[in-house]
């Protein structure tokens, strides 16, 4: 969840955690009550107004079926964004819940989240009771490696640290002792930085609770505060390795890092989803839908964290086409094509960005002075030029003309198959998927009667008809009309793998 401070992504958490309050608390905070959860501070608002479906049911359903496994704590595992653990030396051994109760840390987002010193202990325990059932041949150093072995792996992807020593605490050592590379004693918790201290409070953590959260809903709110931005990115793909294949993870953030990561590594495995400013979060219902993340997108989620530095968002592939050649205020596009095509095209192309530049005459000057600026300064940029195939001074023609079109211009040019993009978001595919989305009946009968031949036909004045085929009667307004129908475009659609080969294939 990515947007800008105060916009509800805490929110979000505080919804789940107080549902959860209604059988026990997370952490050992204590919980809240309408006054803290209602904006309104509304007596009767209480955990009832929450509700929360998984993939097996409602959340009391499915917390039910986990009591008799005594797992039903382990549905959540939340870390508040506020900590306390500058300091960690334990002078006094003693027992400790079991993990999957998840009775210690933060209750609520505005709560300190305590964990370290609790932590310490379970891995004190853990590793003294594997040297005491294996008296005969445990060694210290493979006790050291069979219990913090892998977490020690996890370290060393994000910092130049690792855990070397867990001492005892019956010695007045009851903290962890840690080597760098470049310095050959070693230091005990108390002398990391914060943000050493954060990652190796945050790693522990999720380590540890490895055996008995294999199937839960991990909450993180900015984890990155203290950490840089080149450890932020390493972090989260050592958060992800360490939960497990069943679990998810939610993050609120404002990394540069985070982002980075999700732009990058894991855009196959995340979704995002965006507070945009300029929206009521706080007094109005609003649906929280994960965007499409093309580059377009990603430049409004920077804007969060880059502030006016957006630029170095840079795409690698930009592609002229046809449109309204003026941007509209701070940049935003204004035309129709390109408007079209980033949405169609911006998830799986993340790389690649599509601006209007004006008529069939505009696209080529203003292209070639692009080629010959933008290339000098950037040797890896491509530079495409995609038309209609209305090139003709609006006279009729073929698909063979399409293709001796393209054999007498230069590589980086290309041309629709169909008449103008109006062929493809009016193609009967589209409209129906547009009025399964929205609860309209397609006209299919008359859509076919009236469309003969969807590459060649003028379809552009022909909004009002396609209208009424699928059942709308209300005003509209054309272009977002447009915008809308591309929107139902998948990768599945033949238009979509059709206007592909046309863009990115030159076919």
């Amino acid at each position: 969840m990515v947007g800008p401070n105060g916009c509800g992504k805490s929110s979000v958490f505080e919804g789940m955690l107080f549902l959860n309050s209604s059988f026990n608390y997370l952490g050992d905070t204590g919980g809240k009550d309408h006054t803290y959860h209602s904006l309104y501070q509304t007596p009767n608002f209480n955990y009832e107004n929450v509700s929360i479906e998984f993939d097996e049911g409602g959340f009391h359903e499915l917390r039910q079926r986990r009591e008799q496994f005594g797992t039903e704590n382990t549905l959540f595992s939340f870390r508040s964004p506020y900590r306390y653990n500058s300091n960690l030396k334990v002078t006094q051994a003693r027992s400790t819940n079991e993990i999957r109760l998840n009775r210690y840390g933060a209750s609520s987002s505005a709560d300190i989240d305590s964990k370290m010193e609790e932590n310490y202990r379970r891995i004190n325990i853990e590793f003294n009771r594997y040297i005491k059932n294996n008296p005969s041949f445990v060694t210290y150093d493979l006790a050291k490696q069979k219990i913090i072995g892998d977490l020690n792996k996890s370290l060393k992807n994000c910092l130049d640290l690792e855990i070397v020593s867990i001492r005892d605490i019956e010695d007045d050592k009851g903290t962890l002792y840690f080597r760098k590379d470049d310095h050959v004693n070693e230091f005990d918790y108390n002398v990391l930085s914060s943000g050493e201290k954060e990652v190796v409070d945050i790693l522990l953590d999720l380590y540890l609770r490895q055996n008995d959260y294999t199937d839960t809903i991990f909450l993180i709110d900015e984890p990155e505060l203290h950490i840089n931005t080149s450890i932020q990115k390493k972090l989260l793909l050592e958060i992800n390795n360490l939960i497990g294949a069943n679990c998810q993870i939610w993050i609120s953030t404002h990394s540069i890092g985070f982002l980075r990561a999700l732009q990058q590594e894991l855009k196959d495995d995340s979704q995002i989803i965006q507070f945009e400013k300029g929206i009521n979060w706080a007094s109005s219902t609003q649906l929280l839908v994960p965007i499409k993340k093309s580059l377009s997108k990603w430049k409004e989620i920077f804007e969060t964290a880059l502030d006016d530095l957006t630029g170095l968002v840079s795409p690698k592939r930009i592609i002229y086409c046809e449109g309204r050649d003026r941007p509209g205020l701070n940049g935003i596009e204004k035309g129709l094509d390109a408007k079209v095509f980033n949405n169609i095209y911006g998830e799986k192309y993340p790389d690649t960005l599509f601006i209007s530049s004006g008529g069939n005459t505009e696209l080529d000057q203003r292209s070639e002075i692009a080629l010959a600026i933008l290339t000098k300064v950037f040797s890896n940029i491509e530079i495409l030029v995609f038309k209609d195939r209305d090139v003709s001074s609006g006279k009729h023609n073929t698909e063979n003309d399409r293709q001796h079109y393209l054999l007498n211009n230069p590589a980086h040019y290309r041309i629709m198959k169909r008449w103008e993009i109006e062929n493809y978001l009016y193609d009967k595919e589209v409209l129906v998927a547009y009025c399964n989305k929205f609860g309209f009946n397609f006209n299919e009968t008359n859509y076919d009667e009236h469309v003969l031949n969807i590459y060649d036909q003028n379809l552009k004045d022909e909004t009002g008809k396609i209208k009424k085929f699928c059942g709308i009667t209300t005003s509209i307004n054309t272009e977002q009309f447009k915008i809308n129908l591309s929107e139902c475009i998948t990768e599945n659609m033949k238009v979509y793998k059709e206007l592909e080969q046309c863009i990115f294939y030159r076919k």
